[in-house]
This record gives C-alpha cells, sequence and structure tokens, in this order.
C-alpha cells in the first residue's frame, strides 16, 4: 500500500497580531514549545515574513483581517472554528494613537478601542466553548497604560483598562478550566511608538526586550495563569505608578506625552 501522510494532531493556538508588535516572538517561542499556529494579520508582507522566519512555515496557516470591522471579524472568527483542535488564544493585535483626543480624527480612535478591545472580548466569547473542552490557554496582551489615565493617548489607556480588567475577571471565572494569563507590559522596542506617532523620551529607559516580554508571558502561563508584569524595568515602572498619587502621574504623563 502506498505510504499516506500522518495527520498532524499537535494542539493549535490562535495568534492575533501575528505581523507586528510581540506577534513575531510569539509566533517563534509557541512553534518551540510544539504548537501549529493560525497567524492573524493585515499586513501580508509583514505576515509572511513572520512566518518563513519560522521552522517549519508549512506546519502554520496565516488568515488576514481587519478585526476593527464587525464583519470582517466574524468571517475570521467562522474560520478559526473550523480548527477543532484549537487549545490557546494569543490576543495579540493592538496599537494606539497619540495625540489631544480632540485634535486627531475619531475614526482610528475608534479604530484603536474595537481592535484593542472589543476585538478580544469577541473573539473569546466566540472560541471558548472549543478552549474549555481542550482545557487550554488564554494569554491577554494588555498594557500598563492600561493601570491610569493617559493624556495625549486617551483611547489607548481606556482600550488597555478595560482589556486588564475583562481578562483578569474571566480568568477567575474559568479557573480550573482555561489557563488565563493578563500580560502587562511597559515600553518595549516594537514599532509601537512609530505606528502610534508617540514621542520618544524618558520612559525609553524602561523598554524590556520582546524575547524576555514573551518569555515572561508564557513562564506565567506554566504557572497556571494569572496577572504578570514582565521584567524588573516594567516591575519597577508598574510600582512607581501605583505610589504616585493620581493628580500628580496624570500631569507628569501630560508634560511627557505633549512632546
Amino acid at each position: 500500500m502506498p505510504k499516506t501522510d500522518k495527520p498532524d494532531t499537535r494542539p493549535v493556538v490562535l495568534l492575533t497580531g501575528a505581523s507586528g508588535g510581540f506577534g513575531g516572538e510569539f509566533a517563534r517561542q509557541l512553534e518551540e514549545r510544539g504548537y501549529r499556529l493560525i497567524l492573524h494579520g493585515r499586513d501580508k508582507p509583514r505576515m509572511l515574513m513572520t512566518l518563513h522566519n519560522l521552522k517549519a512555515p508549512k506546519s502554520h496557516v496565516c488568515l488576514y483581517a481587519d478585526l476593527a470591522l464587525d464583519d470582517a471579524r466574524e468571517a475570521f472568527i467562522e474560520k478559526v472554528k473550523q480548527y477543532p483542535g484549537l487549545y490557546g488564544l494569543v490576543n495579540n493585535a493592538g496599537f494606539g494613537v497619540w495625540g489631544a483626543f480632540e485634535q486627531r480624527e475619531i475614526k482610528p480612535q475608534m479604530g484603536v478601542l474595537l481592535t484593542d478591545l472589543v476585538a478580544p472580548v469577541d473573539i473569546t466569547h466566540a472560541l471558548l466553548p472549543t478552549l474549555r473542552r481542550n482545557r487550554g490557554f488564554i494569554i491577554n496582551v494588555s498594557s500598563l497604560a492600561g493601570e491610569s489615565p493617559l493624556p495625549y493617548m486617551s483611547t489607548y489607556a481606556a482600550a488597555k483598562s478595560g482589556l486588564t480588567y475583562w481578562s483578569e475577571a474571566t480568568r477567575l471565572e474559568l479557573e480550573k478550566e482555561v489557563r488565563v494569563v493578563t500580560l502587562s507590559p511597559g515600553p518595549s522596542p516594537t514599532g509601537f511608538r512609530d505606528v502610534s506617532g508617540m514621542p520618544d523620551g524618558p520612559g525609553s529607559r524602561f523598554r524590556s526586550r520582546a524575547r524576555l516580554i514573551v518569555e515572561e508571558g508564557l513562564k506565567q502561563l506554566d504557572r497556571g495563569g494569572g496577572f504578570c508584569v514582565p521584567g524588573n524595568r516594567h516591575k519597577l515602572l508598574y510600582y512607581i505608578q501605583k505610589i504616585t498619587p493620581r493628580r500628580l502621574a496624570l500631569r507628569l504623563m501630560a508634560r511627557y506625552l505633549r512632546r
């Protein structure tokens, strides 16, 4: 009889925002852990770059969608549902817009809320039955920007604050069924500043490498989930945020981000 290829039964992980930010690093480290990947993005050339930088690109799938658009997001979710081996979900897609709220066009600012907050909630709700059945995991990539209001990046901070609160609440609801990690990094050289238009400044001294941030998030997953501020630099920034009175913090951040 002719030899036939055995079906690939490795667990599947959906990674949104694979074409930028932490996406490439998540893809690399998840592949090393033995997962097949559904890589999501909007930028096809950058997505293919992520794919071809992996050790076994033919083992993975690329899906393209603008998660800020309801119809595109619904069609994307239906495609993902066709993978019964879905074991993990990494809600990584997101971006920010820098500038005074009134002076920036509303469409991109609404795009921040839809991509960074609405899409993760929608996608997770749709895929939870499969993730629960497979006793899988969810990693929600939030930000320390969600720990306090940010003048000149108001919609980004609002989206990440909502993401953190929702992620932490559902983590307790899903305890012992689905492991949930809320990953809240600070500054990292991922190109976020270039996309958002955010000026460079003193916060740069707190930057940590994407590799470290993803490693810490996956270690938190191995511990059963939880809230994760990765690396000593980001932990220091987190504690500074917590001990600084909000009134003073708002003034300092307004001065810093107004540049």
